[in-house]
Parts: C-alpha cells; structure tokens; sequence
C-alpha cells in the first residue's frame, strides 16, 4: 500500500471579516483514502485599519485596488513567516491562500480574491498556491463553494457538512454526486448589526434572543428571488447590499438581531428537510451563536453535530490548504456539480 504524506499552511480570510485563520495540517494518502491531522492553528485579529480596508475595497479605483492586493500580499506572507517561526515549523510543502473576496460576480465572468500570492512567497519562500476561484468562474462556474472536495474526500462519513461564516453554505452528496451552494447570508449581516450597538458580534446570540421578531420583514427576507433558484448559486456581497440591506435599515437593532437569526434559521432547515438530511456537521463561527444553533434544532429532526474547536474554527483553512495539495499533485480540487462549471478540474496558481 503506497503512502505519502503532504505538510500545508491554509490561509482564508472570510466575509466577515473575523480575522485571518491560519492552520498548518499534516494529510496522508494511502492509495487513493486521505486523511488529515491540524498541528498548528490560529486565528490574527485584523486591526482596524485592516478591517477597514478590506471592508471597503469595493469602493476603490483599480490601481488602488491593485496596491492592496499586494500590500495585503506582503502582510499575509508576513504573518505566516511568524506563524511558522513562533511553532517552529520545519516541514512544509505549501502554502495555500484563499486571499479575501472583494468582487464576486460569477454571472458576469468576474471574481477577485485579493492577496497577491506572490508577495507570500516573497516574504516566506516557499510554494504557495492561489487564486483558486478565477479558473471556475471562467469555466462558466459560480466559483464557490470550493470545499465541498474537502467534504468529500476527508468527511465522507458525514451526511452533509453546513459552514456557517459571513455566508451559510451546504455540501452533501446524493446519488454520488457532491451537491454544494450558499443558503443565506450569516455573520455578514449579525456583525454587522451587532457593530451599531458597539459589538464585534452578538456573542451567544444574546442581542438576538432580547429582541422582538419583526413578521412582516421576516416573510421579506424570506421572499427573496435568491431563495427560489435552484443550486448550484452562490451569494457575494453585491447581493447584500442590492438585496438585503435595504430591508433592514429602520428598526430597532435588537429586533433586526432576532429576525435576521429567525430567518438563517428558517433558510438553513429548509434545506436539511428538502434533502432530508440525516446529520449535519455545522462549523463556522455561527456554530458559537448558540441562539441560532438551538433554532435549527428546535426547527429540524436532523441531528446536528457540533465538532471539537479545531474543526470548528479551522476546517475552511484545513480544506483550503488539502486544495493546495491536490492542485500541487495536478489533482481536481474543485467539482463541477458543486460550483455548476463545464467539467472538474484542477485550480490555483502555483508560485
């Protein structure tokens, strides 16, 4: 039985704007089984003047645009340097980085993670694979999600696996086929509400469970043109602000808290009883808003598992850097029936 072993370095910066998530992991193949073992993980809280560059990097010209992808480059080599000095980190192969989405518009052929992976390896030397949405988009793809692979080939024993970060998103497989799309937007929406009343988010979903939920916005939200299409789809932040954002601007912030959780609730259990879902792996940091975890429950007969911190925390970062592997290895990384693209294949640019 032949058996490799492969070190990576994940890097993914979410939609919510967290902080970036770093996990070194060790994966072993045997034949064509893998597995995966995290060593080292942690999560660098982004200042405020990061947090506010990325937020706003919609706004900006294109050569402004431009001299943040690289200078967001050099600062993603630069923590991860000190990532693998301060845990001592002598066997690594790759690094993989997701960079953080500003645009996404698969429909128009267009996506942009910035995060120049060139400046990485600049300030590491070592290997490091990107821009691992582009190529699908381009292949008539919605370029997300991207780690239903890792779903599939490293949590295959599980029904189905729920993200829930700035995006809540779904990977199960049926009748042999990964099925993987967004379901509604998540923390990019309570963070941003928790952030009116001085929050960085609604811990617990305490801010949630003291407000009054608003009916009559609730069916708003829920009558959104998004939530009848078929998958594979995906959202980004152009949906938000086009969709979502107007609808929630006049109430009181505690209300718009417990109807916006009323309503991820309401999304995400309507899919695990459409595809009759017999357990659900949920990660994320929506998997700490015990508010919303207790609605799914409260709303579903699926049984919902709740993994150790690691998995909880890191699994986006985990997959993100196994992607990274497969794409060294000229492996497919990315599946069509997840993503909607003409075929599987393999993505990332290697530097």
């Amino acid at each position: 039985m032949e058996t490799q072993t492969f070190y990576a370095i994940g890097l993914m910066s979410g939609t919510s704007l967290d902080g970036l998530d770093i996990c070194y992991s060790k994966f072993i193949k045997k034949n064509i089984a893998w597995s995966f073992e995290i060593l080292n993980c942690e999560t660098i809280a982004y200042s405020t003047a990061w947090e506010n560059a990325l937020k706003n990097a919609i706004q900006l010209s294109a050569d402004k645009l431009l001299e943040l992808s690289s200078n967001y480059g050099f600062y993603l080599g630069e923590k991860t340097q000190e990532f693998i000095s301060k845990n001592q980190i002598a066997d690594l192969d790759l690094i993989a980085s997701h960079g953080h989405t500003v645009f996404h518009q698969p429909k128009n052929k267009i996506t942009l993670q910035i995060g120049d992976g060139r400046a990485i390896k600049i300030r590491t030397n070592k290997t490091v694979v990107y821009d691992f949405r582009t190529q699908d988009v381009l292949l008539g793809g919605n370029g997300a999600p991207l780690v239903p692979i890792g779903d599939e080939m490293l949590f295959s024993e599980l029904d189905a696996c729920l993200n829930l970060g700035g995006f809540s998103n779904i990977s199960l497989n049926r009748n042999g086929k990964r099925l993987a799309f967004d379901i509604c937007p998540v923390n990019i929406i309570l963070n941003e509400l928790a952030s009116k009343l001085g929050k960085k988010h609604d811990e617990n979903g305490d801010l949630a469970s003291g407000g009054n939920m608003d009916s009559e916005l609730l069916n708003e939200l829920n009558q959104l043109q998004f939530y009848q299409e078929k998958a594979p789809k995906s959202l980004g932040i152009e949906w938000i602000n086009e969709q979502v954002l107007p609808l929630i601007k006049d109430q009181k912030t505690e209300d718009l808290l417990a109807t916006f959780t009323e309503h991820c609730a309401v999304q995400i259990v309507k899919i695990l009883d459409e595809f009759e879902i017999k357990n659900v792996l949920i990660t994320g940091g929506g998997t700490y808003n015990r508010y919303l975890i207790e609605k799914i429950k409260a709303k579903t007969k699926t049984e919902i598992r709740i993994p150790p911190k690691e998995w909880i925390e890191y699994k986006e970062a985990l997959i993100f850097a196994f992607m990274g592997v497969l794409r060294s290895l000229n492996l497919n990384n990315v599946l069509s029936s997840a993503t909607g693209s003409l075929t599987d294949h393999s993505s990332g640019l290697i530097c």
